[in-house]
Order: structure tokens, then C-alpha cells, then sequence
């Protein structure tokens, strides 16, 4: 499985599977593919809703996934996919066979992801793995509970969780492997993934996948 997930820059992920090519977040992508099954939206900032690369994944057939209060601003893209799927946190759904589950994510220290705002990690079940993608998410009560076996969060600080928070979380809620995002290009710097690493107890392991830096 986790040859199949791939972390471009910043938070914007791929995951294929036999059945369905998946993307969230997907931001500054240097190819336009056009093989969206899915593309999920976590929370409508710029490096996370960018209607100029979701345009370059999109097909016909491809199905959007959006917390609720964005499907006005995604409702520009409805005319060119299949459908728009406006969700609510703490959701479990099936949409075409593929189960999601919506997880609040949110900051409490920071003002930057209010939880009123009712934004979205997701967890997506798999090949019989559960794949936690948090969005931009603090180490929150909601964070806490969370039950997978691969877990992509962000690392970066500032706007999200630093390394030392995201470790805490991860070495908790004790996924198989954990996957760090959201660094080395706004925010954070290309050592943050090998600290990362550095904090994590065994036996999770620590997979870097970011692809582009900046």
C-alpha cells in the first residue's frame, strides 16, 4: 500500500489502488494527468483548494469530496465532474464502494483552523488498510482518537502542528507507519521529516514521501 500513496508538495497526496486513482489536496503538480477517480478537499485555504490543479486531475467521471461549508465555493467545478459530495465532520459514508470517514480538524492553540469552521481530515479505507489524511489539524481531542494503519499529517509548524506536536500524536495514536507532510515549502524546512523520524517509538515507522520542495 504504500507504494501507492504519493506526497507531492506541501499536503497534496495521491493514492491509487486496483479500482481508483484518489487525490487530495492537490497543489502546485507539475503534470496534469486528468485520472481522478475522487479528489477530496480538506479545508478551502489556497495550498489546499486550488481550482488550477484540481482542473489538472479532473475527468469526467471524477467524484469531489468537500466539507459542507465549501460547496459553494467548489460549486465553479460542478459543471466538469461527476458530482460534488458535501460532508459533515464525524461521518462515515461509502461513495462508489470507497468507505470515508470525516474527522474534525481543527487548531485550539492557533487561530488559523477554527473548529466552527467544521474542516475535515478524512480517513479512507483501502486495500483493508485504514488511511488516516488529517488535513490541517492540531493534536486535538478529535486527532487523538483516531484508528489506522497509515497516518499523513503535517509537520511543519506555524499554521499546523510542529514536529515535536505531530510526534506526540503519532507515537499515541500508534499507526503501522506515519507519513509527514506539510513541510519544506511554506512552512517548515527539508530537516523536519529526519527529526520527525527522530521522535517516532517503535515499532511505527517513518516513511518520507514529499516529493517537490521548495
Amino acid at each position: 500500500m504504500l507504494d501507492n500513496i504519493e506526497v507531492f508538495t506541501q499536503s497534496s497526496i495521491r493514492i491509487k489502488n486496483a479500482y481508483s486513482t484518489i487525490y487530495l489536496d492537490p497543489f502546485r503538480l507539475k503534470e496534469e494527468p486528468h485520472d481522478a477517480d475522487y479528489v477530496f478537499i480538506t479545508h478551502p485555504h489556497y495550498d489546499h483548494f486550488s481550482i488550477e490543479d484540481i482542473k489538472k486531475v479532473i475527468k469526467r467521471e471524477t467524484i469531489m469530496i468537500v466539507p459542507e461549508k465549501m460547496e459553494d465555493d467548489a460549486g465553479e467545478l460542478r459543471p466538469v465532474v461527476k458530482d460534488i459530495v458535501a460532508v459533515k465532520p464525524g461521518i462515515y459514508k461509502e461513495i462508489n464502494g470507497l468507505e470515508i470517514e470525516t474527522v474534525p480538524a481543527y487548531n485550539t492553540i492557533k487561530p488559523f483552523h477554527p473548529k466552527r469552521a467544521e474542516w475535515l481530515g478524512y480517513i479512507l479505507r483501502i486495500d483493508n488498510k485504514r488511511i488516516y489524511i488529517s488535513g490541517d489539524t492540531g493534536a486535538t481531542k478529535d486527532a487523538r482518537q483516531v484508528k489506522c494503519d497509515i497516518a499523513l499529517i503535517p509537520i511543519g509548524g506555524t499554521y499546523t502542528m510542529d514536529v515535536k506536536k505531530a510526534a506526540e500524536l503519532i507515537n499515541l495514536i500508534r499507526p503501522e507507519y506515519a507519513i509527514p507532510t506539510h513541510y519544506g515549502s511554506s512552512v517548515g524546512n527539508k530537516a523536519d521529516g529526519q527529526t520527525f523520524a527522530s521522535l517516532i517509538k517503535k515499532p511505527i515507522k517513518v516513511v518520507e514521501k514529499i516529493q517537490y520542495f521548495e
